[in-house]
């Protein structure tokens, strides 16, 4: 007869997932969470060296610190418990020495992970009635670690979704008319437009501030109050929405210009499009950046940033100022600004004077950190290859008077330990969905060339 479990699990972190959330040792509520020595050792070897992975790692090590205070190294190796916020313990946490009995190693130990998992087969043969679990964002670990009998999962404490098809896309739509299926509507005017007073039961049931809803026949309305019953919705003429105007750029299609309406919106201070390459997310944002700071001068600047993996060990050997280094990885900016200046007779004298004339900065992501950005619009391209943990980091840099514009294509994540559910940009998606300052739309299409399109869908 096989030994009873306990209820209580053993939750074994990888160091990917302490970098990912270094604040993970606290998301396993009754559980026992243990940290293996050599995991202990990778982030001190890590602490000194890229900058966004150090910050990473040093925070990580000051939680486990926190938690274990003054505890004995028994205390330790048994469990200390964790303490919450509130002042209230649940859970506990050690540390796994590596040291076993050569009988029970199971993998050559020229690697971390499979000195990891031969701590934890011990692990697991010395506790049969625990349920041990490894939890890492590498996926060839996973299956390694089952592969010897022990149980291993993603770390999933901050993904809001299960399947990626359902992010918020930022607009709902009605097949034929939104207007027949609507019992009761009260219209209004004053100097900023024409409204709509409908019942909220007449409506989808995710309703969220600067949310459009669309028909098939050419309605467009964007969500600017709920209550408890009734929501109002701005009017939005088709025609008028695809009229707008920024630095020269009109939107092709219908997603392009609820973009442009939110991005060109000054009482909108966070936006975020989405969308697969060529859908237009970089040159409608520079547009509209351009026509913020320069024509109607409601930001002093603009800042342009971008996640890329491998920026972190480049940057430090390209020659040149911090703005010299970030060009070559920026080059989606300046291929934009072409683009927009793709009619002029000069076009790269045209380019040269936007340089000269736009308060236009590079900055690399890993200097934003204890940045405060005033009056500023911040441009992050490139988001999808941020974990929530970046994502939050760069967006607290937003100072009084600053809008933020994230893009990303969940389809182009370079990052070896995220996937489209994990992506920072998913996350910042769905964390903001209520926030009645901010907006999200998702591109359709691929308007670059029909070759784009098609190696998007078929390669």
């Amino acid at each position: 007869m096989a030994a009873r479990k306990t209820a209580a699990k053993m939750y074994v972190l990888d160091t990917n997932v302490l970098i990912h959330d270094p604040a993970s040792i606290h998301k396993f509520e009754e559980h026992q969470v243990v940290i293996p020595m050599t995991v202990l050792e990778e982030l001190d070897k890590l602490k000194i060296g890229k900058a966004g992975i150090a910050t990473d790692c040093r925070e990580a090590i000051r939680q486990i610190d926190q938690i274990i205070g003054d505890a004995s190294p028994t205390e330790v190796s048994k469990g200390v418990p964790i303490q919450r916020p509130d002042g209230s313990t649940q859970g506990t946490f050690s540390i796994l020495l590596d040291g076993f009995d050569s009988r029970n190693r199971t993998l050559p130990l020229d690697l971390n992970d499979n000195k990891i998992i031969n701590s934890l087969v011990a692990l697991q043969e010395k506790n049969p009635r625990r349920d041990i679990v490894l939890i890492t964002k590498d996926i060839n670990m996973r299956l390694k670690a089952r592969g010897c009998g022990v149980g291993a999962q993603d770390y999933q404490n901050d993904q809001l979704l299960t399947d990626v098809s359902l992010l918020e896309t930022g607009y709902h739509t009605y097949p034929g008319s939104f207007w027949d299926s609507q019992s009761k509507v009260e219209t209004f005017h004053d100097t900023s437009g024409t409204f709509h007073r409908i019942p909220r039961a007449d409506l989808p049931e995710e309703l969220y501030i600067n949310r459009f809803i669309v028909d098939e026949a050419g309605f467009i309305g964007k969500i600017v109050d709920l209550g408890q019953e009734i929501a109002v919705l701005q009017d939005l003429p088709a025609e008028q929405m695809m009229s707008q105007c920024a630095w020269g750029l009109k939107p092709r299609d219908l997603p392009q210009a609820m973009a442009l309406h939110l991005l060109l919106d000054p009482n909108v201070s966070l936006v975020t499009l989405s969308g697969q390459a060529g859908s237009g997310k970089t040159i409608l944002a520079l547009a509209a950046a351009i026509e913020m700071t320069v024509a109607t001068q409601q930001f002093r600047r603009i800042i342009a940033t971008r996640s890329t993996r491998g920026l972190d060990e480049d940057i430090g050997y390209l020659p040149g100022t911090e703005a010299e280094k970030m060009e070559p990885w920026l080059g989606a900016i300046t291929d934009n600004l072409e683009a927009l200046h793709s009619d002029d007779e000069h076009q790269n004298s045209s380019v040269d004077y936007i340089l000269q004339k736009v308060p236009l900065q590079f900055k690399s992501l890993n200097y934003i950190r204890g940045r405060s950005f005033q009056h500023s619009l911040i441009l992050i391209d490139e988001c999808q290859n941020l974990t929530p943990h970046q994502m939050k980091t760069i967006i607290t840099r937003a100072g009084a008077g600053s809008k933020v514009v994230c893009l990303g294509n969940l389809a182009q994540i370079d990052t070896p330990y995220l996937n489209p559910i994990s992506s920072g940009l998913t996350y910042l998606i769905e964390r903001f969905k209520e926030f009645n300052l901010g907006g999200t739309i998702h591109l359709e299409g691929s308007p670059r060339s029909p070759l784009a399109e098609y190696a998007e869908t078929h390669l």
